[in-house]
């Protein structure tokens, strides 16, 4: 199961992401401080699970999981709080389960056992797909120095395509690899946004929109230079970042 964690410390998102691994029943694919970027990975990576803090600055838990309730199918919602105060509130917006701070890992245990069960009971209720769809890849593989080295997806900020290959630009660098950006966009659908011809951005690295001299570009969370944005592909762009809630000018 994929999950995501969300909560406005660091340590207590390093702590929740430590307990999940020790337990084994699912994989965190993305953390979250705030609830914009709830959505955001929501958006990228459809994780079965959301361990969510209530109260984060912005948009709150309460909030996000309201806008996560339009969602089919839903994901299993577990709030996590050092306040009791919202337990009522939580179970009206369909939450599995509702922890308390500081979180044991036998509590955290049977959370994830009653949201795997929510999961399943969901897949239950819908008629299977005519045909399975190949899962997109993890990782991606290039080669260094006769080496194989591998590229984990959730840690690639954009492709940029360059003549007849493609500029890999992830948290240690830029590669090349020898694959055709259609062929990359097809696979992450839903993970990458097409923003130019030659051009995907990871979806969760998304935080904002701005016109300048005419030209409309995206600012990207962990990169320091904004990418254009084509007039082809402006009105999809524009769409996900209002869907995003993240800023515009």
């Amino acid at each position: 199961m994929k999950i995501v964690i969300a909560d406005d410390e660091p340590l207590a998102r390093a702590r929740l992401q430590a307990l999940v691994e020790e337990i084994g029943l699912g994989e965190v694919v993305a953390e979250a401080c705030n609830g914009k970027e709830v959505l955001s990975a929501v958006h990228a990576y459809q994780p079965e699970i959301i361990l969510l803090d209530i109260r984060m600055p912005g948009m709150d838990g309460m909030r996000t999981a309201e806008k996560l309730g339009s969602l089919d199918p839903l994901p299993a919602i577990i709030f996590t709080t050092a306040y009791d105060d919202h337990a009522i509130e939580a179970f009206e917006r369909q939450a599995v389960d509702y922890l308390m701070k500081p979180i044991r890992k036998a509590r955290l245990e049977q959370a994830l056992k009653r949201a795997h069960t929510f999961v399943q009971n969901q897949s239950k209720n819908k008629s299977p797909p005519p045909s399975q769809e190949p899962k997109a890849r993890t990782h991606i593989r290039y080669f260094l120095q006769g080496e194989t080295r591998l590229v984990p997806v959730n840690q690639i900020y954009y492709f940029i395509s360059d003549q007849k290959y493609v500029v890999l630009r992830w948290t240690e660098g830029e590669i090349l690899i020898n694959e055709a950006l259609k062929d990359l966009e097809e696979e992450f659908a839903g993970q990458f946004l097409r923003i130019h011809r030659g051009a995907l951005v990871a979806m969760v690295q998304l935080a904002g929109f701005f016109k300048k001299d005419a030209r409309s570009y995206v600012r990207l969370k962990d990169v320091e230079e904004p990418l254009e944005v084509s007039r082809r592909h402006l009105l999809d762009v524009k769409t996900i970042i209002k869907d995003m809630r993240l800023p515009s000018q």
